[in-house]
């Protein structure tokens, strides 16, 4: 799993979570500093509203807590969530000797969601392949901001 870290880094850089069933999130306020939650169709559902998007509790958790503003969840994305992000710029997962996991990737004519300009080929490498993966798209995501400034015509 992503470490918290990881993914309030994704968070902060833009990323924007869409609460879907089987996504995992934490509770960014004091006292629940471990606990994991997961989204359900039954117990814990993403509801739309013109001010935004709440996750609500349908009373089957063991404290009260009837829903939450999406800007008190920290999204943790799953493995295949953030290689998907990645899109084609993604072309490699290996493990290392050390135990490591290393994401290799490949920024430049990438149809990824993010727009890159230049060919640039990196290697991301990490304890966890979500954070192996999380540091590609962090980087992505800095690479395409950086595109973007370059050529403002985009």
């Amino acid at each position: 799993m992503i470490s918290t870290d990881r993914a309030r880094a994704l968070q902060e850089a833009g990323l924007r979570w869409q609460p879907a069933s089987g996504d995992a999130f934490r509770i960014e306020r004091p006292g629940f500093d471990s606990d994991v939650f997961t989204v359900s169709d039954m117990t814990i559902e993403p509801h739309e509203f013109d001010t935004g998007t709440i996750l609500g509790f349908n009373g089957t958790t063991e404290w009260a807590l009837d829903s939450l503003a999406l800007e008190d969840a920290l999204w943790l994305p799953r493995e295949e969530q953030l290689r998907t992000l990645l899109g084609d710029a993604f072309r490699s997962l290996t493990t290392a000797g050390d135990g490591q996991y290393s994401v290799e990737c490949e920024f430049g004519g990438s149809t990824a969601p993010f727009v890159a300009s230049e060919i640039d080929a990196s290697e991301f490498t990490a304890g966890e392949p979500a954070d192996a993966y999380a540091a590609a798209v962090l980087a992505l995501m800095a690479h395409s901001a950086a595109s973007v400034i370059d050529d403002p015509g985009r």
